[in-house]
Order: structure tokens, then sequence, then C-alpha cells
């Protein structure tokens, strides 16, 4: 007998009625669910690549059983901005050459996009540090890291050079 929990989730802003297993995480649920921009990395939390903004915190969803997001705001790179309606984030990540095989990128914008919820002027330190819990296994960090100032500068309205 599996035991079943009957879920109200906002993800990307649509409410969402589901009915999952006790143990199954909300990365399994999302990509269930057809949320394939929330990648599947290690599923340990070591790698970034699952990364959700759950209330705007950037979580690893594969540490995170579906049932504990009852009722909150779930947020996948998707939930951001889309070919037609790009991020600021999206957008400096494209423009600084800052994607590569593109895998790691959906949980480096989640977690920059947490960071900059709480720091919209980061310093290098800042953005290192949020960015911490992302490995990218195809580049070095130099092109990301510019691409989050890029987008934290056009969030905040200043021109773009």
């Amino acid at each position: 007998m599996t035991f079943e929990r009957k879920l109200s989730i906002r993800i990307n802003g649509q409410t969402v009625q589901a009915a999952v297993p006790a143990h199954r995480t909300l990365l399994e649920m999302l990509r269930d669910l057809g949320h394939v921009d929330v990648k599947r990395g290690c599923e340990k939390g070591d790698c970034g690549a699952c990364a959700v903004l759950i209330d705007g915190e950037a979580i690893d969803s594969c540490l995170v059983l579906a049932w504990t997001v009852e009722g909150k705001d779930v947020v996948t790179v998707a939930g951001l901005g889309d070919a037609e309606a790009p991020h600021p984030l999206q957008k400096a990540f494209i423009a600084n050459g800052a994607v590569q095989c593109g895998y790691c990128i959906p949980g480096m914008i989640i977690a920059a996009q947490s960071m900059l919820n709480e720091t919209p002027n980061p310093n290098e330190d800042n953005i290192r540090l949020a960015l911490s819990g992302n490995l990218c296994r195809c580049t070095g960090y130099k092109k990301i890291f510019e691409a989050v100032e890029t987008a934290a500068a056009m969030i905040r309205g200043e021109a773009i050079r």
C-alpha cells in the first residue's frame, strides 16, 4: 500500500493539484508534471542542477519531499522567463557567453535570482557564495559571474556596455 497525499501547489504561477506518494521528491514530481527545465543531476544536493525557488528561496528540489511544499509558490527557470520574454538573468547568460552545454544553467539562474532577491547590488563575493552550491563541469565560472553582475545591473536599470 502506497500512502499518497493530495497537494495544491503553485508552480510557475499556476495552481496544480497532484496526488503524490509520501516518499516522492519535489524533483520527481516536477519532472513527472513535465517541468524538464528542472534538471536531474546528482539527486543528493551536491550539484544544484535541480534548484527551484520555493517562496523566493533557492532550494535543491531533490532534497525536498513534494508534500512539504503544500500551499507554497514554486518557480522553475521557465517560470522566470521564456524565449519570447526572457528574464534579465537569461538574457545576460546568453549575452555574456555563460552557457555551454546548458545543463547547470537553470540551477545557476535560480540560485542567482534567489541572491538578487536579497542583494540587488551584489559584489563578486556575494555571487560566488550564492552560486557555490552549483557545479558546472564545462567551463570556468568567470563568464557565469559576469552574467550575474550584468543581470543585476539590468534589473537595477543601469546602462549595460
